[in-house]
């Protein structure tokens, strides 16, 4: 996935307020349907700053964060934050994109990732590394864009218009994840409109 626009970004991603509320209204759906715990392994992928991540902690402290970005100018961001003590010292920061890189050996009870699949290419071949990664019983949580007519990304941008939730069910379905539910996540209000986005959450089946 191409990271010079979000390279570029990075040191004012937080100064748009309207992202906070976004991400505390994605944060708390996640919350809600998957229930997470004190000492639970998280790994939230293309984090940006690591607002979502932020968000979650504030209702579910002593999360074991591990954010993952393969912009070096958004992992400096959460560094800066780490550092700054907005995040938790333990904080790990990986450098991954998993349309490329081999898939970790590590294991998480909760993955989310927010307004980054449809960015990805080769979703078959991510979705397929988040359920790898996902213990038995854990939750992918996935917020993006429902389909839009294309005028949502105002730069050069050669990913998906959004989503149908109908093709995103189909999608964690063919990973190997069962327990599909979708629904509203948030919204994203511009000048030109508002975008929805849909939450979607699923499970690894038990072995």
């Amino acid at each position: 996935m191409a990271t010079e626009h979000f390279d570029e970004k990075a040191a004012t991603w937080d100064d748009d307020g309207d992202k906070e509320r976004q991400s505390g209204e994605i944060a708390r759906g996640i919350t809600a349907a998957a229930s997470p715990a004190g000492g639970d392994r998280l790994l939230e992928y293309g984090a940006g700053t690591g607002l979502v991540t932020q968000a979650l902690l504030e209702a579910t402290p002593g999360l074991l964060v591990t954010l993952a970005d393969n912009s070096t100018g958004m992992r400096e961001a959460i560094g800066n934050k780490v550092e700054a003590g907005a995040l938790p010292p333990d904080t790990r920061v990986w450098d991954l994109d998993l349309e490329s890189d081999p898939v970790p050996e590590d294991r998480f009870e909760l993955i989310v990732t927010s307004m980054v699949m449809h960015h990805v290419k080769e979703l078959e071949t991510v979705l397929r590394g988040f359920a790898t990664m996902l213990e038995p019983g854990g939750h992918l949580c996935i917020a993006d864009l429902d389909h839009e007519d294309g005028s949502f990304h105002d730069h050069d941008f050669e990913g998906h218009h959004g989503f149908h939730r109908s093709e995103v069910e189909a999608s964690l379905t063919a990973a190997g994840l069962v327990e599909v539910h979708i629904g509203d996540g948030t919204s994203i209000e511009r000048e030109d409109g508002t975008y929805p986005v849909f939450l979607a959450v699923a499970t690894r089946p038990s072995d």
